[in-house]
Protein backbone atom coordinates (compact mmCIF):
# COMPACT_ATOMS: atom_id res chain seq x y z
CA UNK A 1 0.00 0.00 0.00
CA UNK A 2 1.40 3.39 -0.96
CA UNK A 3 1.55 6.38 1.36
CA UNK A 4 -1.10 8.12 -0.78
CA UNK A 5 -3.46 5.15 -0.39
CA UNK A 6 -2.93 5.24 3.36
CA UNK A 7 -3.69 8.97 3.45
CA UNK A 8 -6.82 8.53 1.30
CA UNK A 9 -8.11 5.65 3.46
CA UNK A 10 -7.50 7.72 6.60
CA UNK A 11 -9.28 10.79 5.20
CA UNK A 12 -12.26 8.74 4.00
CA UNK A 13 -12.60 7.06 7.41
CA UNK A 14 -12.50 10.43 9.18
CA UNK A 15 -14.94 11.92 6.66
CA UNK A 16 -17.31 8.95 7.12
CA UNK A 17 -17.27 9.43 10.90
CA UNK A 18 -18.56 12.99 10.39
CA UNK A 19 -20.85 12.63 7.36
CA UNK A 20 -24.61 13.09 7.70
CA UNK A 21 -25.24 10.45 5.02
CA UNK A 22 -23.32 7.66 3.34
CA UNK A 23 -25.70 7.47 0.38
CA UNK A 24 -24.49 9.12 -2.80
CA UNK A 25 -25.74 9.92 -6.26
CA UNK A 26 -22.67 10.40 -8.42
CA UNK A 27 -22.70 11.91 -11.90
CA UNK A 28 -20.32 12.02 -14.83
CA UNK A 29 -20.13 12.66 -18.55
CA UNK A 30 -19.39 9.77 -20.86
CA UNK A 31 -19.61 9.46 -24.64
CA UNK A 32 -21.88 12.47 -25.09
CA UNK A 33 -24.22 11.82 -22.17
CA UNK A 34 -24.56 12.59 -18.49
CA UNK A 35 -25.05 9.56 -16.26
CA UNK A 36 -25.87 9.11 -12.58
CA UNK A 37 -25.63 6.15 -10.25
CA UNK A 38 -26.41 5.71 -6.59
CA UNK A 39 -24.11 3.99 -4.16
CA UNK A 40 -23.50 3.53 -0.47
CA UNK A 41 -20.08 4.72 0.61
CA UNK A 42 -17.25 6.29 -1.33
CA UNK A 43 -15.56 3.88 -3.70
CA UNK A 44 -15.42 4.05 -7.50
CA UNK A 45 -13.65 7.11 -8.85
CA UNK A 46 -12.52 8.43 -5.46
CA UNK A 47 -9.02 9.89 -5.55
CA UNK A 48 -6.61 11.70 -3.28
CA UNK A 49 -5.85 15.18 -4.56
CA UNK A 50 -4.35 18.42 -3.36
CA UNK A 51 -6.69 21.07 -1.99
CA UNK A 52 -6.33 24.51 -3.49
CA UNK A 53 -4.41 27.14 -1.56
CA UNK A 54 -7.67 29.11 -1.18
CA UNK A 55 -8.98 26.08 0.72
CA UNK A 56 -5.93 25.98 2.96
CA UNK A 57 -3.85 23.54 0.95
CA UNK A 58 -3.30 20.01 2.20
CA UNK A 59 -5.14 17.04 0.75
CA UNK A 60 -8.64 16.58 -0.57
CA UNK A 61 -10.93 13.68 -1.40
CA UNK A 62 -12.16 14.03 -4.97
CA UNK A 63 -14.66 12.20 -7.17
CA UNK A 64 -12.75 11.91 -10.43
CA UNK A 65 -13.55 8.67 -12.27
CA UNK A 66 -11.27 7.66 -15.12
CA UNK A 67 -12.65 6.93 -18.58
CA UNK A 68 -12.21 3.21 -17.87
CA UNK A 69 -14.14 3.50 -14.58
CA UNK A 70 -16.95 5.38 -16.35
CA UNK A 71 -17.11 2.73 -19.07
CA UNK A 72 -17.24 -0.01 -16.44
CA UNK A 73 -20.08 1.71 -14.56
CA UNK A 74 -22.13 2.22 -17.73
CA UNK A 75 -21.44 -1.33 -18.96
CA UNK A 76 -22.49 -2.76 -15.58
CA UNK A 77 -25.93 -1.24 -16.13
CA UNK A 78 -26.02 0.57 -12.79
CA UNK A 79 -26.12 4.06 -14.31
CA UNK A 80 -29.15 6.03 -15.29
CA UNK A 81 -29.07 8.37 -18.28
CA UNK A 82 -29.75 11.89 -17.03
CA UNK A 83 -29.48 13.93 -20.24
CA UNK A 84 -27.22 14.60 -23.19
CA UNK A 85 -23.92 16.35 -22.60
CA UNK A 86 -25.10 19.07 -25.01
CA UNK A 87 -28.23 19.74 -22.93
CA UNK A 88 -26.14 19.75 -19.75
CA UNK A 89 -23.54 22.15 -21.22
CA UNK A 90 -26.28 24.51 -22.38
CA UNK A 91 -27.91 24.42 -18.93
CA UNK A 92 -24.58 25.35 -17.32
CA UNK A 93 -23.83 28.04 -19.90
CA UNK A 94 -27.26 29.63 -19.51
CA UNK A 95 -27.23 29.80 -15.72
CA UNK A 96 -25.19 31.24 -12.91
CA UNK A 97 -24.55 27.76 -11.51
CA UNK A 98 -21.63 25.39 -12.00
CA UNK A 99 -21.75 21.79 -13.25
CA UNK A 100 -22.18 20.32 -9.79
CA UNK A 101 -25.07 22.62 -9.00
CA UNK A 102 -26.78 21.94 -12.34
CA UNK A 103 -26.34 18.20 -11.71
CA UNK A 104 -27.97 18.63 -8.27
CA UNK A 105 -30.81 20.58 -9.88
CA UNK A 106 -31.48 17.93 -12.53
CA UNK A 107 -31.41 15.04 -10.03
CA UNK A 108 -33.60 16.91 -7.51
CA UNK A 109 -36.14 17.78 -10.18
CA UNK A 110 -36.08 14.20 -11.46
CA UNK A 111 -37.07 13.18 -7.91
CA UNK A 112 -40.10 15.50 -8.24
CA UNK A 113 -38.76 18.21 -5.95
CA UNK A 114 -37.94 21.87 -6.38
CA UNK A 115 -34.19 22.53 -6.23
CA UNK A 116 -32.80 25.49 -4.32
CA UNK A 117 -29.13 26.35 -3.99
CA UNK A 118 -27.95 25.80 -0.44
CA UNK A 119 -24.71 25.55 1.50
CA UNK A 120 -25.57 22.83 4.00
CA UNK A 121 -22.30 21.28 5.24
CA UNK A 122 -21.73 17.55 4.66
CA UNK A 123 -21.99 16.85 8.40
CA UNK A 124 -25.28 18.75 8.90
CA UNK A 125 -27.54 17.55 6.10
CA UNK A 126 -28.01 16.07 2.66
CA UNK A 127 -28.34 17.50 -0.83
CA UNK A 128 -31.49 15.47 -1.49
CA UNK A 129 -33.88 13.43 0.61
CA UNK A 130 -36.27 11.24 -1.34
CA UNK A 131 -38.27 8.16 -0.37
CA UNK A 132 -36.95 8.50 3.18
CA UNK A 133 -33.30 8.34 2.12
CA UNK A 134 -30.78 11.19 2.34
CA UNK A 135 -28.23 11.59 -0.45
CA UNK A 136 -25.11 13.61 -1.11
CA UNK A 137 -24.92 14.50 -4.82
CA UNK A 138 -21.56 14.83 -6.57
CA UNK A 139 -20.58 15.46 -10.18
CA UNK A 140 -17.20 14.46 -11.64
CA UNK A 141 -14.18 16.46 -10.48
CA UNK A 142 -16.11 17.37 -7.30
CA UNK A 143 -14.21 17.80 -4.09
CA UNK A 144 -15.89 15.58 -1.53
CA UNK A 145 -14.02 17.19 1.35
CA UNK A 146 -10.69 18.77 2.20
CA UNK A 147 -8.31 17.73 4.94
CA UNK A 148 -8.62 21.19 6.50
CA UNK A 149 -12.42 20.94 6.66
CA UNK A 150 -12.16 17.54 8.34
CA UNK A 151 -9.69 18.95 10.87
CA UNK A 152 -11.95 21.94 11.54
CA UNK A 153 -15.07 19.81 12.04
CA UNK A 154 -13.12 17.43 14.28
CA UNK A 155 -12.18 20.47 16.36
CA UNK A 156 -8.47 20.04 15.65
CA UNK A 157 -7.99 23.29 13.72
Amino acid sequence: MTANNTILINLIARYNALAFTHNYIMGFSYEGNIYAYSCVGLSCGIKLDRASSKNGGGYSIRFDPSKAEKAELVKAGICELVCSELYFSEAVKNSKYNKGEIFEKLITEKAGQVWEKDNVPFYAGADLTTEGKAYSLKFERATICTENTILRVEGLK
